[in-house]
Formats: C-alpha cells, structure tokens, sequence
C-alpha cells in the first residue's frame, strides 16, 4: 500500500511539473528620445507660437499583469521648447503621466513576441522660461494634463526590446480656484504630439 502511494504521489508530482508555466506580471523600463510636434502650442502668457518640432527625452516604467491590463509612469523633457529666441536663457516642458495601459503579449511574455498597447492618463505639465535678461525672471507654471496614445513593443529576448510610441499632450483648464469642479476638464492652451522610441529592459 505504501509503494502504491508513493508511486501515486510522485506520478501526480511530475503532472504538476510537466504543466505549462502561470503567466506572471511584467515590469518594463524604457529610457527613450524623440520629438514633439503639432497642435497647439502656447508660452506662458498665453501668446500663441509657431509650431515647432523639438527634441524630448526621457524614461517611462511600465507594469503589466497576467493580464491585458496595466500601469505607466512616464517621465518626458523637452528644452528649448518655446524655440530659441535670444531673450531666452532656457525654456523646457516637463511631463510626469500617470497611465492605465491596455496592452496583449503576442508570443507569449518569454522570449521574441510583439506587445501593441493603447495608454492614457493624467499628470502634471510644467512649463518654464528663463530670461536671458532683465525682461523677466525665472517664470514656471504647474498644471494638470492628460495623455492618450499607444505604439508597439517587439522583444528580440526575454528581457529587451525596442519600444516605438505616440503620444498626444494637452494641458487640462482650471485649478483650485476654479468656481466649478467640472471646468478642470476644459481644455486650455498647451498641446503637442510626442513620438519616441527606445529599448524596454523586461524585468
């Protein structure tokens, strides 16, 4: 009796073992670059500018579960975003977004595959102009604004890929001394594209 329930125990031992791993969540790092362009684009008091195309850096952490469903953090800068005018010393745009991702693995989350995804959320965008004189002094402005967007992540192995992104910014209106809740959601003035590309270390 007791052969037999070894045997039976070690047989159901090596079914266990012979099954397919689980899926398990994925985390992702992206450092990338690439350019911002197109819609609207204001300084800051209000006057509109040319539209220009500008270079944007920066890194992005991504979660994803077992799942299709997922987290983002990214991180971009853009100097010299308000152009190069000489009474400008510096002017930049800094984003932080905090992201929903809905994304699937095709080929699995080992080895080669492709991950399309679609991302957006909300954060803050900061613009800042400093003065190449006396004309003005450091000026910066924080607000909220939202993402939406998506691209495509191919791996070539288990833990690295190469990750190509498109991203639409705009700065959402209102703040703490908005006289309705609701007008937070009216957009305002600063907007912009944001394609990139990078290379995802999976972890």
């Amino acid at each position: 009796m007791r052969i037999r329930i070894s045997a039976g125990l070690a047989l159901a031992a090596s079914l266990i073992a012979a099954q397919p791993s689980t899926a398990s969540a994925d985390w992702m790092f992206t450092p990338f670059i690439g350019i911002t362009t197109g819609g609207k684009v204001s300084d800051i008091s209000g006057a509109d500018l040319k539209d220009r195309t500008k270079t944007t850096f920066g890194a992005g952490l991504t979660w994803m579960g077992a799942g299709v469903i997922g987290m983002d953090i990214d991180f971009g800068y853009a100097p010299s975003f308000f152009g190069d005018s000489p009474d400008f010393k510096d002017s930049n745009v800094t984003t932080l977004m905090f992201n929903a991702v809905v994304g699937a693995p095709f080929g699995g989350q080992h080895g080669p595959g492709i991950r399309p995804y679609a991302v957006g959320g909300i954060g803050l965008l900061r613009q800042r102009v400093t003065s190449a004189n006396a004309f003005f002094d450091d000026v910066s402005r924080n607000d909220m604004g939202f993402d939406l967007g998506g691209g495509v992540v191919g791996f070539f192995s288990d833990k690295a890929g190469i990750r190509g992104d498109l991203r639409y910014f705009r700065k959402l209106k209102g703040g703490s001394d908005s006289s309705n809740a609701l007008d937070i959601f009216d957009v305002d003035t600063l907007s912009f594209w944001r394609a990139t590309v990078g290379v995802s270390f999976r972890f």
